[in-house]
Parts: C-alpha cells; sequence; structure tokens
C-alpha cells in the first residue's frame, strides 16, 4: 500500500516535503484509498481527480514560503484555521491545514473556537471518521496511524474519531458524509457510529439546503467515484435506518411500510423507491428516487394513488426548490415524475403515442430510463420493461419513417408561412400541429402538402 501511495503523489509535494522544516503529511481520501486499494474512476476526458489534502505541525506562514519556493501558486489563504489552498507548476492543486484541534457548541455546525497544535492525535481527533485520519509522512514514506484507522480501512469500517455522539453533534452535514462515503467507499459504520447518528439525527435539519443537496447528489451518483456496485442504494438505507431521510425528505419517507398490490411489487412504497435508484441509469437517479413521492400523499388523502404521477410531479418540484436544485433540474425532473405511468399498460393508441412522442422529445430518452428503473425496482426483474420494448421498437419505427421531431426538420419555415399570409403571432402554433400531423403522417413532409395544411390550420384557427 505504501508503493501504491507513493506512486500516486505528485512530484511537486515530494520537492515541497523536503523543504519543509516540519514533517509534511498527507491524509484523508488518497491516503484511504491507497490502503484500501481503491482508485478513483477516470471522468469523460480519462483524468483521475484526487483529493490532496496535507498538513503538519507548521504554522501556514511557513508553509506557503516553502511551497512558494518550490515553485507552487498560493491560491488563498484563511488565517483563522491555518488552511493555505495552492497548486503546482502542474496545475494540480492541494490544501494545507496546520495541526490544529476544534472546539464545537452543539448545533452550531462550525467551529467556535481553533487552537493550533503540534499533537497529531489532536488533529486526528477533529475529523470525522478514523479512516479518514491515517497520515503518511511523504518525506520518510511512513505511516502514522494516530486513532488505528489502518485497522479501520481493512475491515471496511466506519468508526467516529471521538465518541459518535459528539462527533455528530458538532456537525449535522457529518450525518450525510456518513451515508455518502459509505455509498462510495463500499465500508459501513459500526455499531457505536450508527447509534450516534441515529441520536443527532435531527440536526441534518441546522444544514443549509445547498450542502445537503450536496451530498445527496454525490450519493446518488457514489458508483461513479470508485466503481462500487450497489452504493446508491446503500447510502440511502443508511439515510433510512439513521432517521435523516425522514427529516431532508419527509415525503418519500412516508411511504416507509404503506404497502402496494402484491400483483405488481414485492415492496412499499419506500423500499421500491430506494430499489428504483438501485437499477437506474445514473443520469436520472434522482428522477428514479422521486418517482413515486405522490403516491403517500394521494394514499393518505384519497386511499388509492390513481393521481399520484400528477401529484407527484408538484411535490418533486416543491422538494427540488426546497433543495436549491438547478433550473434545468427543477423543469426536468417534475416532467419525468409526472409521465412515468404514461402508457403503463401498453394500450395507448399509436396514433397518440407518435404525437406524445414528438411533444416530449425533450425528456423522451430520459423518461425510457424512468420507466426501465421502476417496472425492475418492482420485482427486481432486470428483463426490458414492456412499455419500453413498445416504446423503442416504435421510435426506431419513426426514424425509419424520417418522422420529424422538431420544427427544424419541416420542409417549410416560419418565413415560409409568413410568406402565405399567416399573421405571425400565429406561425409557432401552426408549426406545432404541422408537426403532430407529421408524427402520424410522415409522408406530409413536403413542401407543397405543408403549405395546404397550414392555410387549413390557419382557417381553422380564424373560425
Amino acid at each position: 500500500m505504501q508503493k501504491k501511495l507513493q506512486s500516486v503523489i505528485p512530484n511537486g509535494l515530494f520537492s515541497l516535503a523536503e523543504l519543509c522544516p516540519a514533517p509534511l503529511y498527507l491524509v484523508g481520501g488518497t491516503v484511504r484509498d491507497a490502503v484500501a486499494g481503491l482508485t478513483p474512476l477516470p471522468d469523460e476526458a480519462g483524468k483521475i481527480h484526487r483529493d490532496f489534502d496535507i498538513c503538519a505541525p507548521m504554522p501556514y506562514e511557513t508553509f506557503a514560503e516553502c511551497a512558494t519556493q518550490a515553485g507552487f501558486e498560493i491560491k488563498s489563504v484563511f488565517k483563522t484555521t491555518g488552511t493555505v489552498k495552492c497548486k503546482d507548476r502542474d496545475g494540480i492543486e492541494y490544501e494545507y491545514s496546520c495541526f490544529r484541534s476544534d472546539k464545537y457548541v452543539r448545533g452550531t455546525h462550525v467551529p467556535v473556537e481553533i487552537y493550533f497544535t503540534q499533537d497529531i492525535e489532536l488533529d486526528a481527533r477533529r475529523r470525522d471518521f478514523t479512516a479518514n485520519a491515517v497520515y503518511y509522512d511523504i518525506k520518510k514514506g511512513e505511516f502514522l496511524d494516530p486513532l488505528d484507522g489502518l485497522t479501520a480501512i481493512k475491515e471496511k469500517r466506519l468508526s467516529t474519531v471521538a465518541p459518535a455522539k459528539k462527533v455528530f453533534g458538532e456537525d449535522g452535514l457529518r450525518l450525510m458524509r456518513l451515508a455518502r462515503q459509505a455509498a462510495q467507499l463500499g465500508f459501513s459504520p459500526d455499531e457505536e457510529c450508527l447509534l450516534g447518528a441515529k441520536e443527532n439525527a435531527e440536526l441534518i435539519k441546522d444544514i443549509s439546503p445547498e450542502r445537503i443537496f450536496t451530498e445527496l447528489t454525490a450519493l446518488l451518483t457514489a458508483d461513479t467515484k470508485y466503481g462500487v456496485d450497489g452504493g446508491p442504494y446503500q447510502g440511502l438505507k443508511l439515510l433510512e435506518e439513521t432517521g435523516v431521510l425522514a427529516h431532508i425528505l419527509p415525503e418519500l419517507a412516508l411511504g416507509k411500510n404503506m404497502a402496494q398490490r402484491a400483483d405488481f411489487h414485492k415492496y412499499d412504497v419506500l423500499e421500491h423507491s430506494l430499489r428504483a435508484v438501485k437499477y437506474a441509469d445514473c443520469s436520472i437517479r434522482l428522477a428514479a428516487l422521486l418517482h413515486d413521492v405522490g403516491k403517500p400523499f394521494c394514499k393518505l388523502r384519497d386511499g388509492n394513488s390513481y393521481a399520484h404521477p400528477q401529484e407527484g410531479a408538484t411535490l418533486a418540484k416543491a422538494i427540488l426548490a426546497r433543495l436549491r436544485a438547478s433550473k434545468k433540474s427543477i423543469q426536468r425532473i417534475p416532467a419525468l415524475v409526472e409521465w412515468h405511468m404514461y402508457d403503463f399498460d401498453c394500450k395507448t393508441k399509436e396514433t397518440k403515442l407518435r404525437r406524445f412522442f414528438v411533444t416530449h422529445q425533450d425528456i423522451l430518452q430520459e423518461l425510457l430510463l424512468v420507466k426501465q428503473a421502476d417496472f425492475s425496482a418492482c420485482t427486481d426483474d432486470l428483463s426490458i420493461a414492456p412499455t419500453c420494448k413498445r416504446w423503442k421498437a416504435l421510435l426506431e419505427q419513426m426514424k425509419e419513417e424520417s418522422v420529424p421531431f422538431s420544427v427544424k426538420e419541416l420542409a417549410l419555415s416560419g418565413k415560409d408561412l409568413t410568406e402565405l399570409g399567416i399573421p405571425l403571432p400565429r406561425i409557432s402554433e401552426i408549426l406545432q400541429k404541422l408537426l403532430l400531423h407529421l408524427a402520424c403522417n410522415p409522408k406530409d413532409n413536403t413542401k407543397e402538402r405543408l403549405e395546404k395544411l397550414a392555410i387549413s390550420f390557419s382557417k381553422e384557427y380564424s373560425i
């Protein structure tokens, strides 16, 4: 593991360690990953990203001087925490922190006092889990393990660096970090850690929605970090077990123990939703998590779930706004929730389905993914969903027929309609009507035929 760690340490960091008057340590995720045998997966550009967190019993001013001497660029300095952000000549970024000990008041979530220290154990105990508190002396090539984090890593165990009640009581965001790291690493919390999280679950309410959403997003894509199978599902189950899920997504948590039709479902509403994430493509996991969020609401209000897609879309929009999600997500995900049951029984008329495909072409591929995840989560069936099979076949047929899916593919333009004398305010409406006509009659996509149709449609509007 030492050899693997040394192979990922940038040359600039070795040079910097030689210049420092005190031992310079690498700590945190990069050390943990090397010990655990985990390698971050490359991004789309094929680049591997690592966090290089470094520390030392050395004032930040001294570190900054050494870093500058080694050719590093100092990006920012935070005097209160003794933190320096910098990057080397190759553009690799680092975050340095002086050894310190933090004092918290329950519920404040930020240190009320910070003490700089020479004691590595005190520095280790300000962190979250022992697996993240293993130090590596870059110059000597030696591990320092004040809290037996090496054993925790080898056992794939998350143990807190101090009594769990204290650790989670200091910062409620650690409740989300616990679930996210368990999901990414494939680690499990020990009994004390789990109990401490449960007893402090309500502290998540004091954390900003933006920070919660960032952690939730990372959890939902946890398997893209190291390739650990089933990570997002494991993380969500941990949020459920600790009680955190009931605070951040109470609308969803209401589905626990809420039975569903046994001929379609093996699981209650909540478990079905979590399993939908398990089987979902990475790109639509938040939509998969929320796809049935309307069921508990409808069952409690109506005694059935008939209106759950529509009510779910409204709830999803409110949840995403509450969590400060992006505008794109607030627009896209509720639409996926609203239409996830469309044609579930494969009985929708083909003409109507064709027009639906054209009208909703912007979400169609994602909707297919949500439908597949929903189907698989019902009974753990990984075969292609009947609706997806039908839709894909029809889409392929429409492609062979050269059905236009946008006005740009029409054989005439808005300018052509203007030349026909159609008023400008009606141009967009008539183009859309032509597009829907061609969904079922693709051979009519000629300029001559569309002009006749446009004139006819225009007369309908003037009646």
